[in-house]
């Protein structure tokens, strides 16, 4: 195989929105064929006209642009290709590897109720046929039918670039339909003619695909054309270790993004369930994983979804981001909810960089830099309870009093100088610096925890940090012991 041969493709039903299992596997496509200089292709399965959305597509296509997976080509769609189904369709008709079968859908499932739940209910082929004759008196009369595939004896074959050999009788197989009775291709159908004309040279999709696989190799072998490699990949299991899917109401990757997890870390993240890098390496951008992405490296066992996990990674992204970047992705949080505006922001874009570039070591979403740092933007914000009755005292109310002309005082208005106003005071009051920086912290963020306390009281600045501890002292001689 030749490396610039490769061709996959992500195929989603607009069904419902994109959830982390369609992503993880249009990510492994597209790996693939980044680190094989191949293609990667965008199809939308939308011929079942009862579940397609069409308002779901752009939401899908954006998830997809939005975890970075750039296509080549597409997107197709399945409903615009009708006619292509129906030359395949023709030519197994013609060819007698498809017959006419007339029977209803009340008539399949009285069937399927006779050959009760302890069996396989596979129906007999004898019965779904029709003689010539039968099938002339029916077409005369117009009668509805659907196409079905005749299955041989025997067994098939092939070999899974994940699983190894797999072999399934084709007894346990039954005549399965094509073509509807309206004249639409059925999914197994649409897809053998798509991947076919559409040149796939591998089929990477979830291990729930495999009887799909086996007679679609059945489709693939009555047309005369040669399949594409296939590889099923371990299906993604929520803690209750079901499968994770749009029908049990598991999040669309667009929720992700909205909780404030970043593209490259979801990326990342679910890269790691179901493949290795055959290393203790957790963190692995995305250049990384194009180098070292390895279908032999995919696991067979079906990973679960461990959202501390994600978020463990995406806190390293966040880390690794650089200040300005993030400050372009926070702004729209920080004015949505209500602690500044767009004006604002644009005015004051070194100082959000700043408050960023102190917030990030402790943030695992973005959504953190508004629970953590909308002091930055508001006073108005509630003293922490616990915070209060272990930091708020008369005492400290005399330490904040004597602290702030030590920083009024303090010049330049720096870390450095904050720091030895703060190591003076408490040298002359002897007693620890603790007895000062707590209180300090309390008064000016609400809040016992933070970034370093002179990189909080220099972000703030001078006229604001005195306004604050003002206001902390009041606070203090209405609310004191």
């Amino acid at each position: 195989m030749s490396k610039d041969s490769v061709r996959v493709r992500i195929a989603p039903s607009p069904s419902g929105y994109l959830h982390v299992g369609t992503a993880r596997t249009a990510i492994f496509n597209w790996l693939f064929a980044r680190q094989n200089n191949g293609k990667f292709i965008v199809r939308i399965e939308d011929t079942d006209v009862s579940r397609s959305r069409a308002e779901l597509i752009e939401p899908i296509l954006n998830a997809l642009k939005w975890l970075g997976l750039d296509w080549d080509e597409g997107p197709y769609f399945q409903s615009k290709r009708l006619e292509r189904y129906t030359f395949y369709i023709a030519r197994l008709l013609e060819s007698g590897h498809a017959y006419r079968c007339f029977r209803t859908p009340e008539e399949l499932e009285q069937k399927r109720r006779e050959l009760g739940k302890t069996r396989e209910q596979k129906l007999d082929k004898d019965w779904l046929a029709s003689s010539p004759e039968e099938e002339q008196q029916l077409l005369a009369k117009e009668i509805p039918f659907a196409l079905r595939l005749r299955i041989p004896k025997g067994e098939t074959s092939y070999n899974d670039l994940v699983l190894g050999r797999l072999t399934r009788q084709n007894e346990e197989i039954e005549d399965f339909v094509i073509c509807r009775s309206d004249g639409r291709a059925v999914y197994n159908m649409a897809v053998v003619a798509d991947d076919h004309e559409m040149g796939i040279t591998h089929v990477i999709r979830g291990n729930d695909h495999i009887t799909n696989t086996f007679k679609q190799i059945h489709i693939y072998r009555a047309l005369g054309i040669e399949p594409p490699q296939f590889a099923h990949v371990p299906l993604i299991l929520r803690p209750d270790r079901r499968k994770v899917s749009k029908r049990l109401g598991d999040k669309d990757v667009a929720e992700y993004g909205d909780e404030g997890i970043l593209p490259e870390g979801l990326l990342n993240f679910l890269c790691l369930l179901g493949w290795s890098p055959k290393d203790d390496r957790e963190y692995l951008p995305k250049d990384e994983l194009i180098r070292i992405f390895k279908l032999e490296n995919v696991n067979k066992a079906n990973p679960i979804f461990n959202e501390e996990k994600l978020l463990a990674l995406n806190r390293e992204y966040i880390k690794n981001c650089p200040d300005n970047k993030l400050a372009d992705l926070a702004a729209p949080l920080f004015v949505k909810a209500g602690l500044t505006t767009p004006q604002r922001l644009e005015s004051e874009r070194d100082y959000l960089t700043r408050v960023i570039g102190l917030l990030k070591e402790r943030c695992s979403r973005l959504t953190d830099f508004i629970s953590q740092g909308g002091y930055f933007f508001t006073d108005e914000f509630h003293y922490e309870d616990e915070a209060v009755k272990k930091h708020f005292n008369a005492e400290s109310r005399e330490f904040l009093r004597r602290l702030l002309s030590g920083f009024e005082a303090a010049s330049p208005f720096t870390k450095e100088s904050l720091e030895n106003a703060v190591n003076s005071l408490a040298a002359q009051l002897r007693i620890k610096k603790s007895q000062l920086i707590h209180p300090t912290r309390l008064a000016v963020s609400g809040t016992s925890k933070g970034p370093g306390l002179y990189d909080l009281l220099e972000t703030l600045g001078r006229d604001e940090v005195a306004r604050r501890m003002r206001k902390a002292v009041a606070y203090l001689e209405t609310h004191g012991e």
